[in-house]
């Protein structure tokens, strides 16, 4: 921490490298009779993280057995853990017929359908190539 003359009447209170513990209360006081200041609050924001351990990874469990999924994080403020169980996509039967012949100039439309939790991204290509970006930049 330094504190500096800035200029005629102004003196600055700066904090380097910011930590949690820097959390508080702050007073600007001038000694006059009586004492005057000024109080201000400075929180810290800390983004959230999570923590390797006690944190679960891959497990094998014997069906009908009972498990017990940990996630530890840190962060201020206190992050919000939310679990949700992980549904591989599944793309939904369409006629089983793949190829389509079409008429040069004509227009066509090809449908694609997937469900999952969580909801899954469908990005289309041509064999082999690039994602197809849609106006908007959207693929």
């Amino acid at each position: 921490m330094s504190i500096t003359h800035a200029e005629k009447r102004s003196w600055v209170l700066k904090i380097r490298d910011v930590k949690e513990s820097d959390k508080g209360w702050y007073m600007c006081q001038i000694n006059t009779d009586p004492m005057k200041n000024q109080v201000g609050y400075l929180d810290v924001v800390v983004p959230p993280d999570i923590l390797d351990y006690p944190t679960s990874t891959d497990m094998v469990v014997r069906e009908g057995s009972n498990v017990t999924l940990k996630c530890a994080a840190t962060g201020s403020p206190t992050p919000t853990i939310t679990w949700r169980r992980e549904v591989p996509p599944d793309i939904l039967d369409y006629p089983t017929s793949t190829d389509m012949v079409v008429r040069e100039g004509s227009n066509v439309t090809l449908k694609c359908a997937a469900t999952g939790s969580p909801t899954p991204t469908i990005t289309w290509r041509r064999e082999g190539g690039e994602p197809i970006s849609l106006a908007g930049g959207k693929e």
